[in-house]
């Protein structure tokens, strides 16, 4: 996958959090918190057994340690569930969110400087936009929201604003 050094690479035994609705994770000890992220996020990729990792979290627990969500579809790929001793490899992930070509478009028909305020955003921030261009029910909506999206980020305002 990289020719880094991975974060991990272990097996790691699955555990679910009591409740209803309790996610099912894989507590992470080796890595620390990243300050600079919110919550303390540390952004990943790599593997669970078999199945690829990208654009992932490491979670904090509270306690000063991370975990990995494992979503019911990853648990349903890898045929585990909690109690079952998974195979772990992560790296760092510092690659950016990918743009959608149709908003690139936009973005070079736009000034140069939405396209600046834009990149000086999180990536929380311009996912933020992201998914609710996309989330649109119809392709009208979609437009309008490109629309609105590109005359929010020309005057610097983020999703929120």
């Amino acid at each position: 996958m990289s020719e880094e050094k991975p974060l991990v690479n272990a097996n790691y035994l699955l555990k679910k959090f009591p409740g209803k609705g309790g996610w099912t994770y894989a507590e992470i000890p080796e890595t620390r918190q990243n300050k600079e992220n919110p919550f303390g996020w540390v952004k990943v990729k790599g593997k669970i057994d078999d199945y690829e990792l990208n654009h992932y979290k490491l979670m904090p627990m509270g306690n000063k340690k991370l975990f990995l969500p494992v979503k019911a579809e990853i648990r349903k790929k890898i045929k585990k569930k909690e109690g079952d001793i998974v195979h772990i490899i992560l790296y760092s992930d510092e690659t950016p969110l990918g743009i959608p070509a149709e908003i690139m478009e936009c973005f070079k028909n736009e000034s140069k400087e939405a396209w600046e305020n834009f990149q000086a955003f999180s990536d929380s921030e311009q996912k933020a936009y992201l998914d609710w261009i996309y989330n649109a029910k119809t392709d009208e909506t979609k437009a309008k929201r490109i629309i609105q999206m590109m005359d929010k980020v020309q005057q610097g305002l983020k999703f929120y604003d």
